[in-house]
């Protein structure tokens, strides 16, 4: 997809509605501007909360992926009261 933008004389640009629509760009969202070579890059982005970045670190989410694996493969144990679970704990 090719389309064109004129450089405000204050150096905005606007997204064609077409582009926005494709990479689902909506008023307000940020967006990271990439230098490379003799281009610039924009890619769509979510502010995260501080309190909430863990969750996104890689080891985080490489867990998450785990964690659904094991849940899809049937690995995981219920217990119907915490002693129960405390009981299973103390085997290991």
């Amino acid at each position: 997809m090719t389309t064109y933008s004129k450089v405000t004389r204050h150096g905005q640009v606007t997204l064609p509605a077409s582009v926005r629509r494709k990479l689902g760009i909506e008023e307000g969202d940020i967006v990271e501007v990439v230098v490379e070579d003799d281009k610039a890059v924009l890619l769509p982005k979510k502010i995260v909360d501080k309190s909430q970045a863990y969750f996104w670190t890689k080891e985080w989410q490489d867990a998450e992926r785990e964690a659904s694996e094991d849940i899809k493969a049937g690995r995981i144990k219920t217990f119907d009261t915490t002693e129960e679970l405390l009981e299973d704990l103390d085997k290991k």
